[in-house]
């Protein structure tokens, strides 16, 4: 990681990760695949922080506060 090297290449289109999980993360825009989905509405997601942003719609959550007005 320190070294910038990028050993895991994707078969598909060429494109370079420095871990495994980036590449099967990576992987996912190839195949469509969208593994998290929403318990509610059923909307799915390819990372599961796409979900976890996107079920703040549902619950109203707003975990952080703008530092100019506090809202």
């Amino acid at each position: 990681t320190h070294t910038g090297e990028r050993p895991y290449d994707c078969s598909q289109c060429g494109r370079c990760f420095r871990n495994t999980s980036q590449l099967a993360q990576h992987w996912r825009t190839h195949t469509g695949e969208r593994p998290y989905e929403g318990p509610e509405c059923h909307k799915s997601f390819t990372k599961s922080s796409g979900l976890v942003r996107h079920w703040q719609t549902h619950t109203g959550e707003r975990p952080y506060d703008c530092s100019q007005c506090g809202r």
